[in-house]
């Protein structure tokens, strides 16, 4: 979130089927699981965090994987402009084949 923004809080509705129960459990009481999550979603998360508060880190962590997907996308277009920007530079610059004709 950005600083500038107000905080402020809704809380919204989230359908959840019965395996992504057992998933938020197994995010919840497995060690390697909260583990891996805190470190993806850059936020702490313990045996005792709430469901809402484990469900915000598994939002958090998708978002910042959204984010770097995007960012990869970007930066491949960037790539592929200057990849054709390069290639027609340098077609300008070489020496047409029927220069060197008698």
């Amino acid at each position: 979130m950005d600083i500038a923004e107000p905080s402020t809080t809704t809380r919204k509705s989230l359908p959840l089927s019965s395996r992504d129960l057992r998933d938020l459990t197994a995010l919840r009481r497995s060690p390697a699981h909260r583990a891996v999550l805190a470190d993806l979603a850059g936020t702490p998360v313990s045996e005792a965090s709430s469901e809402a508060a484990v469900l915000h880190a598994v939002w958090e962590a998708g978002l910042q994987a959204v984010r770097e997907r995007v960012e990869d996308a970007g930066y491949a277009e960037l790539a592929a402009e200057r990849d054709t920007a390069t290639l027609k530079a340098v077609a300008r610059r070489r020496r047409p084949t029927w220069a060197d004709e008698p």
